[in-house]
């Protein structure tokens, strides 16, 4: 796969604005012109973001050539309960989308709970005969562990022709997501890389006040998340890098300096290692507000959203305004947890969701 096909900047379309309880097409599908318009053309989707696909159609397929731009969705085994129902999934995401094949297609957030999973239901297998039939271009998959089994799926799947990744500068040598191990298998392996999380769910968009005040005074006229978008698509190896916009302000921002991309320099990676080392000493839950975790809970405990304000209180000293919006805050309370830890088996971030509900319960409900 040629590296240089295709601009870094990724549009993810997990996170896309939002029109009463559904999705807003009309400013999407402004993002998509503006996205295209800068010659960009990486759209990742996958069959479990709520409405994502549907909207890509609208939005993207009804209203470009299909050569004008690629496609990425993603297959998810854990909500399979057969093999026929995994396989299904494709079929549905056709459907979905319209689009007529898939460019990348991914077996989704493979992990040690789940990787046997995809093996025991024959996906691999599955997505090779897609790519023989022209119904994929190119198949591959995303990962949510450690090096150890990156490496023995990467081995034992040559198949696989590029890897989606968690690769962020506050994530790079946390334990638990083990960013740059990952990314030095993946190089072992040549494999083209793409990223996702790159600003960590948002959370790098608006950073502690103490990594807010480091970058705005190195660079008084970028984002926060620009430094981590640049980070992730200055790696050797990057196809692309995916953002999920919700909204035409981060689109313009992220557009402003991804459409003539210029790596960092050294002057400001020495800034992201500062920045490392103060995240290093942060508080902060390191949710990306996926969701994952809430699509089991018997308690409908908004636990993303807890997390948020959590997040706010400490990493920001927004007492007040943490506390109205822990009142205003709809789903179940931190405190209504039973440890039922179905969140935890879910969750790519490996999170002790449990624990910090409870550290949550003490903080807001006090």
């Amino acid at each position: 796969m040629n590296l240089e096909e295709t601009k870094k900047l990724g549009f993810g379309l997990m996170r896309l604005p939002k029109k009463g309880i559904g999705i807003d097409i009309q400013e999407t599908s402004q993002m998509v012109d503006a996205f295209l318009a800068a010659g960009c053309t990486y759209f990742d989707t996958a069959h479990v973001y709520g409405g994502s696909e549907e909207a890509t159609r609208k939005a993207l397929v009804e209203r470009h050539p299909r050569d004008a731009y690629t496609l990425a969705s993603k297959l998810y085994a854990p909500t399979a309960i057969s093999e026929k129902a995994a396989k299904k999934q494709f079929e549905t995401t056709m459907q979905r989308t319209g689009a007529g094949y898939i460019d990348y297609y991914l077996l989704h957030s493979l992990m040690t709970n789940n990787y046997r999973k995809y093996e025991k239901f024959h996906l691999w297998e599955y997505g090779m005969q897609l790519k023989k039939e022209g119904k994929i271009r190119h198949l591959g998959f995303s990962y949510h562990s450690g090096p150890d089994l990156l490496d023995q799926i990467l081995t034992d799947h040559p198949e696989a022709e590029f890897v989606q990744l968690q690769l962020n500068y506050a994530d790079w040598e946390n334990p638990s997501v083990t960013s740059r191990a990952n990314y030095e298998v993946a190089r072992k392996h040549d494999i083209p890389i793409v990223v996702m999380e790159p600003v960590k769910g948002g959370n790098l968009a608006n950073p502690p006040a103490d990594v807010k005040e480091l970058l705005k005074k190195a660079n008084p006229d970028a984002s926060p998340a620009s430094w981590a978008i640049r980070f992730a698509a200055s790696l050797d190896g990057v196809l692309a890098v995916l953002s999920g916009m919700s909204n035409m302000s981060q689109m313009r921002d992220n557009l402003s300096y991804m459409t003539d991309f210029k790596p960092l320099d050294e002057q400001e990676m020495a800034v992201i290692r500062e920045a490392q080392k103060l995240l290093g000493r942060s508080n902060l839950i390191p949710c990306t507000s996926c969701h994952y975790c809430t699509k089991g809970c018997p308690k409908e405990i908004a636990i993303p959203e807890i997390f948020s304000i959590m997040n706010a209180r400490v990493g920001n000293g927004q007492l007040e305004a943490s506390a109205a919006a822990y009142q205003a805050l709809a789903g179940g309370r931190a405190s209504e947890c039973i440890s039922c830890r179905q969140c935890e088996s879910a969750c790519p971030q490996h999170i002790q969701i449990v624990q910090e509900l409870k550290k949550c319960a003490a903080a807001l409900e006090a």
